[in-house]
């Protein structure tokens, strides 16, 4: 079994599954079925940003995923065929017909054809058929960050950048009203739910994959009027290095607990193996919403966080470098390990192998990114169970940095390849 850590979620660090690859579901959701957790999300390369399939994971806990299959395909042509973009997967059970149904955000490789696709299975993992657009009186829906919501009498709405609101028909196979339009100008990656009579509305700012501080307005009823309330988070802290994609609502034995935010840390171009999530719990307070604090760890059944230090033997390694191919050797014992490392607006990439007794070639390999606008310093590895006996980790500067450029060739990212590890963590 790959547990991330105890228990507990960790945010920042690559996840494993259970064939020891990284989770690689980016822009996506979770649907509750069953008694189980379905992750899905854009299954993305560290090569190109193109469509290569929608992926599901499932978990019993939110802590441990098993691969379940790419839900969603490359197809052989049409708006989600090659050299296409596919984005923001979201997935809901319609009430009606007891089908799953998947919308997501298909364009062009320019970002100059935006439509909203539909696809469908009679299984929650799939595989789904696509359908191609999703329509409204004939034409098709124009869009592209988008996100979806499922009220408490299982209507469901379709959720576009700007702040429109599209109530989707009974069947969830095409939209019926335009409930809402522009309520947020400006706003991309939408997320809503709902605490008691009151929904709440989340959205980020248009700064390509950079991290911002994003917003969220609130409303006693769906078609508003929808009122600004102010950030997520704390200012400054670009929603702790985040970007929302979705807002998971839970109970654990008929108790409500603290609904969960969803969200991305982008890391282009390494989007595969170098991205992460941020998941914290949320505080609702009437119509306030925070997440005042960053929760490095935290136990989803409780939602209080887990210090890590407190399970495992510190062990101070103090590298700093940005000479690509310089490295740094460190032994161990314990069958798992955690590095922790400082982001900067400096900050590149690096690469942790493991290495197993003597054995010349490493057992598992990570890539981890050490940029952010705002430095930050945190748990930046978590590794899947490892075999028992003497083993080595090694951390190496890989040379290169984040860096990418929006529409209008606006560059962001990092301004060197600094990578600094403070040290590691034995886990027991």
């Amino acid at each position: 079994m790959n547990r991330v850590a105890h228990g507990a979620i960790v945010n920042g660090v690559p996840w494993f599954d259970d064939r020891g690859e990284t989770v690689n579901a980016h822009g996506g959701c979770i649907v509750e079925d069953g008694g189980r957790y379905y992750f899905f999300g854009e299954y993305k390369t560290d090569d190109e940003n193109v469509f290569a399939g929608f992926s599901c994971y499932s978990s019993p806990d939110l802590v441990t995923w098993r691969f379940e299959r790419i839900a969603l395909p490359r197809q052989a042509d049409g708006l989600l065929g090659p050299a296409r973009i596919g984005e923001r997967v979201k997935v809901m059970k319609c009430p009606e017909t007891g089908r799953f149904m998947m919308y997501m955000h298909t364009d062009d490789l320019t970002y100059t054809d935006p439509c909203i696709g539909v696809a469908s299975s009679d299984t929650i993992a799939g595989e789904y058929e696509f359908h191609g657009a999703l329509r409204h009186d004939g034409a098709a829906v124009r869009g592209w960050d988008m996100g979806t919501f499922q009220d408490d009498d299982g209507t469901g709405y379709l959720l576009l950048h700007e702040g429109d609101i599209l109530r989707l028909g009974d069947d969830y196979t095409t939209v019926v009203d335009a409930v809402v339009r522009g309520v947020a100008p400006g706003g991309e990656s939408p997320a809503m739910f709902r605490d008691g009579d009151r929904y709440f509305l989340l959205f980020s700012h248009k700064t390509s994959w950079e991290r911002n501080d994003n917003y969220y307005l609130t409303a006693a009823a769906i078609n508003g009027p929808w009122e600004h309330r102010g950030l997520i988070a704390p200012a400054g802290t670009l929603t702790h290095n985040s970007q929302c994609t979705f807002v998971l609502t839970r109970s654990a034995d008929g108790r409500p607990l603290p609904p969960m935010y969803m969200g991305d840390r982008w890391s282009f171009p390494h989007q595969a193996s170098a991205a992460t999530y941020v998941w914290l719990p949320i505080r609702v307070d009437g119509e306030q919403l925070s997440m005042s604090e960053y929760r490095p760890a935290w136990d989803p059944s409780t939602s209080e966080s887990v210090d890590l230090h407190r399970l495992g033997m510190w062990h101070d390694l103090t590298f700093t470098s940005a000479l690509p191919s310089s490295a740094v050797d460190a032994p161990f014992e314990a069958k798992r390990i955690a590095v922790r490392g400082t982001s900067t607006p400096s900050g590149g990439y690096a690469r942790v192998e493991i290495f197993v007794g003597d054995r010349p070639e490493p057992d598992h390999t990570a890539t981890i990114d050490l940029y952010s606008r705002t430095p930050d310093d945190g748990w930046r590895y978590v590794s899947p169970e490892l075999p028992a006996g003497p083993k080595r980790i090694r951390i190496t500067n890989l040379g290169e940095a984040p860096v990418w450029y929006d529409k209008a060739r606006n560059r962001f990212g990092s301004d060197d390849t600094r990578i600094t590890a403070g040290g590691i963590l034995e886990l027991r």
